[in-house]
């Protein structure tokens, strides 16, 4: 099996601040990508196959024309250094939505949007499940001491969306990269595939999701990856801050180490839901 070598990336929207000459992708295109699938992979390089429904559905995840990163509560993130490209998708009005939830958020998104409701389960740090199946019938969630319980309610509504906001606030405030790392399992860098996750779990820990991957036809491979962020803000693929050539695709090399803008990993922190 081929060796991967992963190598991170800088943006191609207005942030890549490259010498054109040594640049393999454009700096400024004339079009800004609309969706994750509509930024270029690499000369040489294609998409990988779609594995499953989820990769075809990250790649159609839409992208803000405004390229600025937006805090919960409507102000700008300090740091606008760091995104590729935001990913238009609800992060709430609450300081909750933040790494591990960004990807929570696109795991429950992308189950309501398949009709898979039944599958929006997760599991708080404390091992307790959260339901939304559960929550549409009235179950509800409670902290006793340093334990979560259930009970029962008849506040329910009609409207889903309603419900679901609701329910992951829940979810949010009670699961986190711990818990995540622990509903995942480790799988190694040959097997990386769009949606699967580098987590290191701890307080505080990350998370950031392999939003998409290229080949080539020697088998070298690329990713790209999108991160939610503390405090809660606006998901956004992330640039190379190592090396930018590959503007924003990511490579590894042979320290094993994925060095992002706000965060470096191991290649041992690959997991992959069960």
């Amino acid at each position: 099996m081929n060796r991967l070598y992963f190598l991170p990336i800088f943006s191609l929207i207005a942030a890549c601040q490259l010498d054109a000459e040594h640049s393999i992708l454009p700096n400024t295109p004339e079009v800004a990508p609309t969706t994750i699938s509509a930024i270029p992979a690499p000369p040489g390089y294609e998409r990988v196959a779609a594995r499953d429904s989820f990769t075809i559905w990250l790649r159609r995840l839409p992208l803000k024309n405004d390229n600025r990163v937006y805090l919960y509560n409507g102000e700008l993130k300090e740091n606008q250094s760091a995104q590729f490209a935001v990913v238009d998708i609800p992060v709430g009005r609450k300081n909750l939505q933040q790494c591990a939830d960004a990807i929570i958020r696109l795991r429950t998104e992308y189950f309501l949007h398949s009709g898979k409701e039944d599958k929006i389960i997760f599991t708080a740090t404390d091992g307790t499940a959260l339901s939304f199946p559960a929550w549409r019938k009235g179950t509800r969630y409670r902290l006793s001491g340093n334990r979560l319980v259930t009970y029962v309610t008849q506040q329910t509504t009609t409207d889903k969306r309603v419900d679901l906001e609701k329910f992951l606030e829940i979810v949010f405030a009670y699961c986190g990269t711990i818990s995540l790392h622990k509903e995942m399992r480790q799988i190694s860098i040959e097997e990386m595939q769009p949606g699967d996750v580098l987590i290191k779990g701890g307080s505080p820990g990350h998370a950031m999701i392999i939003i998409d991957m290229a080949v080539n036809t020697s088998g070298q491979k690329l990713f790209m990856l999108a991160q939610g962020y503390m405090p809660a803000q606006d998901m956004h693929v992330v640039k190379n801050p190592i090396d930018a050539r590959l503007c924003p695709w990511y490579q590894i090399d042979n320290t094993g180490v994925i060095d992002t803008p706000e965060w470096s990993f191991s290649v041992k922190d690959l997991r992959r839901w069960r």
